[in-house]
């Protein structure tokens, strides 16, 4: 890649200005390049980030939290921990979440008025058709409940398509981007803060709605519900539909079917032909074990092993890929990072912990529990004895991208040690500081009880294009050469906080907040 010469003079200004407008023991950091010569020969040489992708992804792939292939990957996690020397390795219990789902069965085609295969996926705790069940289609746009009277009486028996057909446009551009200067660039000025904090679109209202209706197509006693989700060119996005509660009973069959077939199907029906379908879905709920868990292990320090960094990402994925970039590419890097540490034999003073978290998908759940537990619960702001002793935590859950950065958070104190730490890598093209807050990821557990946290800015690459939520979040969408990189920035940075004299800089404590429901019920 390349960097026009004006934006790198530009950002290597801002950092100069930034540290000349702070104390002069934050001007002076201590880089360590003998310390990162060995980790980018570890890392870079030796580097084990690809194996652990693929036993993440074609092993052990999809990782929805508490399905049968969570755990196993769990158990996989911790074995790989201890092999490299790691302590006080553990699958730590949180919860309840609720039961864990897998799909085992998927086989989904049209057999009138010709037969075809049809790209398709159920979505996550939903039940399956008990066996292969043919039936005809309609097309049943309910959108608010006047339309239910339209539809009354129509629907027994059948597989009913929900969705409106949209216009499906060329791919124009392509799926993939790395950000340009002028990106970077933008990146780095302070966000407006008339973009921030943008409603949710699906309310309460729509909840309620979506529940309605469901009972309404399951009185009607249809068989099952489709939808065309969002996607094309052969990707589909697919998230859950269900109920993760036991005591819940499941409706019916729910299945997201790419935009390509439905639309097909749709077009026959507006010509008076009628279109039958087979689908044969199994689906397993998994009701033993309620409780989910995170993958912690830890690096002991020195003299300041009572203090702490620690470095995580989310271990949990959909279920329609393999997880490949949301997000096994961050737990695969942090994993990464922790064995380049280990066996580049560098002494740590901090005590170093990798968190692997479970639940992001549906509400940052097992981070938020592993920060209520260990540092202090942020409806309360009650703090518990080692949220004094936490120097900081990194991030990474923005797919395979190469870093490029950091955002940090809103915490200005910390932009001229990171400036300093940065510049290592700016031949890899890491140059930016970003001041702004990030969200939608488990740094925000930190974050929200005045603890440092941070997650580093990435290439897009495919992330919102293709691979986020789809079934092409797979391990050969992952860029080799960018997960390797990303393995050796993060461990120097985790490296130069467990050794600097101080921890990182705090910003203010926050003041307590209620909780918030999310769209699928969880407080976040």
């Amino acid at each position: 890649m390349s960097f026009k010469p004006r934006h790198r003079a530009r950002v290597l200004a801002a950092a100069v200005a930034v540290a000349l407008a702070l104390p002069l023991a934050a001007q002076h950091e201590t880089v360590d390049y003998d310390a990162i010569y060995r980790i980018k020969q570890e890392g870079l040489q030796g580097s084990q980030v690809m194996e652990i992708m693929s036993y993440l992804t074609d092993v052990y792939g999809p990782r929805l939290t508490n399905s049968p292939n969570y755990r196993k990957a769990g158990d996989w996690a911790t074995k790989k921990l201890a092999e490299w020397g790691l302590t006080n390795v553990r699958l730590e219990p949180w919860g309840p979440f609720g039961r864990g789902w897998s799909n085992e069965r998927t086989v989904i085609h049209a057999v009138a008025p010709q037969a075809f295969p049809i790209v398709g996926y159920p979505k996550a705790w939903t039940p399956g058709t008990s066996g292969a069940v043919r039936a005809d289609v309609v097309h049943a746009v309910i959108e608010s409940e006047a339309d239910f009277a339209k539809f009354k009486g129509q629907l027994k028996g059948k597989f009913v398509m929900l969705s409106p057909m949209r216009e499906v446009e060329a791919l124009w551009n392509a799926p993939a981007h790395r950000l340009s200067a002028d990106e970077l660039d933008n990146l780095a000025t302070e966000d407006d803060p008339r973009r921030r904090g943008a409603a949710f679109q699906g309310g309460p209202g729509a909840r309620g709605f979506a529940q309605k209706r469901m009972q309404f197509l399951t009185g009607e006693g249809a068989l099952a519900v489709i939808d065309a989700g969002r996607g094309d060119g052969g990707t589909v996005f697919v998230g859950g539909g269900g109920s993760r509660d036991p005591k819940t009973p499941p409706t019916m069959p729910e299945i997201t079917f790419g935009i390509e077939y439905y639309g097909r199907i749709v077009r026959m029906l507006e010509k008076k032909i009628a279109v039958t379908l087979e689908i044969d879905v199994k689906n397993s709920f998994v009701d033993d074990d309620l409780m989910s868990f995170n993958v912690i292990g830890e690096i002991p320090g020195t003299d300041k092993a009572d203090e702490l960094v620690m470095l995580g990402g989310h271990f949990d994925s959909w279920h329609t890929g393999t997880g490949a970039t949301d997000n096994a590419a961050g737990s695969a890097v942090m994993m990464e990072a922790v064995r380049i540490l280990q066996a580049s034999g560098l002494k740590l003073r901090r005590t170093v912990r990798i968190g692997l978290w479970g639940g992001e998908e549906q509400g940052l759940l097992g981070s938020r529990a592993y920060v209520r537990d260990h540092f202090g619960d942020p409806q309360t702001m009650a703090l518990k004895p080692d949220h004094a002793r936490f120097a900081g935590y990194f991030n990474v859950d923005n797919g395979t991208g190469a870093i490029r950065g950091v955002y940090l958070q809103g915490n200005e104190a910390v932009a001229p040690v990171f400036a300093q730490w940065m510049a290592p890598f700016r031949n890899l093209g890491m140059t930016t500081l970003s001041i702004r807050d990030t969200g939608g990821t488990d740094h925000l557990a930190y974050d929200a009880v005045g603890l440092p946290g941070f997650q580093f800015i990435q290439d897009p690459v495919e992330y919102s294009t293709r691979t986020h939520h789809s079934n092409m979040d797979v391990y050969d969408r992952i860029q080799a050469a960018d997960m390797k990189q990303n393995a050796v920035i993060v461990a120097s940075f985790v490296y130069h906080a467990a050794n600097r004299e101080e921890k990182l800089p705090r910003k203010a404590l926050p003041k307590a907040q209620p909780p918030r429901t999310t769209s699928a019920g969880d407080a976040r």
